[in-house]
């Protein structure tokens, strides 16, 4: 059985550090690939992303429009009419995720109007639109509106 001093790694795995300033026969001498004068041919040389060289960088030359506010609720919404892949009576936001009718169960879910609704359904979601409730009830379904989850506030979440 091998002994640890006897391990060695296997043929090809490992390669020599690139000694670089050793001499013109090396391919690395005198600048050490570093081609000729400038800022990234010397040591210790580090230039910041997005620094142009002093010129005005572009994410200061581009105008800045609108704000986005700090309490904003990102809504994930379904439309009334898509309503009707969901299968049985309840529709909760576990099940729009099943059904693939939402992506995260972390963000709050709003029901909006556009489209028809022709059976009865149980609603229970974070927001419903008035014209969304309005056809859910009249189809003899009801709403109930749940409160938002704790991380469902601004656009993280």
């Amino acid at each position: 059985m091998p002994e640890l001093h006897d391990l060695s790694p296997s043929g090809g795995s490992r390669r020599d550090r690139k000694r670089v300033g050793r001499g013109p026969g090396s391919g690395w001498g005198k600048t050490s690939g570093r081609g000729q004068k400038g800022q990234k041919s010397r040591s210790g040389a580090s230039i910041k992303a997005g620094f142009e060289g002093g010129q005005m960088p572009l994410q200061r030359r581009i105008p800045k429009r609108g704000f986005t506010p700090i309490s904003r609720k990102d809504y994930q919404v379904v439309n009334v009419g898509r309503l009707d892949k969901v299968e049985g009576p309840d529709v909760t936001p576990e099940i729009l995720r099943a059904h693939g009718l939402i992506r995260s169960l972390r963000k709050p879910v709003k029901v909006l109007g556009q489209g028809d609704l022709d059976r009865a359904l149980n609603v229970s979601v974070h927001a419903v639109s008035e014209s969304a409730r309005t056809k859910i009830e009249g189809a003899g379904g009801s709403v109930t509106e749940m409160p938002a989850a704790a991380g469902s506030a601004g656009t993280g979440a």
